[in-house]
């Protein structure tokens, strides 16, 4: 029989679901320190309306509506962590190059994304990220000026429509300009649009807008392509 070989690394051991709670409480405190209070604020609520009802009601069965209200006050304080836990995360990384790709990395559904930019400016580190969902194809820039970005999508714009004229293009700049999405609210805005084409549309759409990468034209000299790439963990919040 085989014997077991001691050197091998034991597997990691899997974190306890408290502590994974408990690294994003830290997380968003360091960002927000009113969470504290809201979460306070969320649980004695309820469990304070229990109170009062039952006191009310019957005071003998004191036990059983605080007993109701602990739960729902525990799940107030979740749904508040929760909420103020992604804002917390958006401000950490707003701003940063790549933030975009971050915030539609949270869609789990219905829409094909790359998580590469489709378009770099590398002066500015401009960039174009595409979605391909049922509104069609959704271009959305981010960093740069306002001008930088138009640019950008525009010029991206016009590369979809030579390669399918009858898709649906929508622009989104993402920023906190007079005009733009601030980038909380880019999934939002996202999901606004309206629907164009079917599940198959999208696919083929997709796939079709596979190929654009290989039309592109060379990198202009003079033009380093290792710095024109985003750095991968800023697009990925870290």
């Amino acid at each position: 029989m085989a014997r077991k070989d001691s050197t091998a690394p034991a597997p990691a051991k899997k974190r306890r679901w408290y502590r994974q709670l408990w690294d994003v409480f830290q997380m968003t405190r360091q960002t927000d320190p009113a969470v504290v209070w809201w979460i306070l604020l969320a649980f004695i609520g309820p469990v304070a309306l229990g109170v009062t009802v039952g006191l009310i009601a019957n005071p003998g069965m004191l036990w059983y509506f605080i007993v109701l209200a602990v739960p729902f006050g525990l799940l107030l304080a979740m749904i508040i962590l929760s909420r103020r836990a992604e804002r917390a995360a958006y401000s950490r990384i707003e701003g940063q190059p790549g933030a975009v790709s971050a915030a539609l990395g949270t869609i789990r559904r219905g829409w094909s994304i790359d998580e590469e930019p489709v378009a770099v400016d590398p002066r500015t580190q401009a960039m174009v990220f595409r979605a391909v969902g049922k509104p069609g194809v959704v271009l959305i820039g981010d960093g740069g000026s306002r001008g930088v970005q138009q640019r950008l999508l525009e010029g991206e714009r016009k590369r979809v429509l030579r390669l399918i004229p009858e898709a649906p293009v929508h622009l989104i700049q993402c920023g906190r300009e007079e005009g733009q999405v601030p980038l909380p609210q880019i999934v939002k805005a996202l999901r606004k649009e309206k629907g164009n084409l079917t599940k198959l549309e999208v696919a083929e759409v997709s796939k079709r807008l596979t190929a654009l990468a290989k039309l592109r034209m060379p990198m202009p000299k003079g033009i380093d392509p290792t710095r024109a790439r985003p750095d991968r963990k800023a697009m990925r919040g870290r």
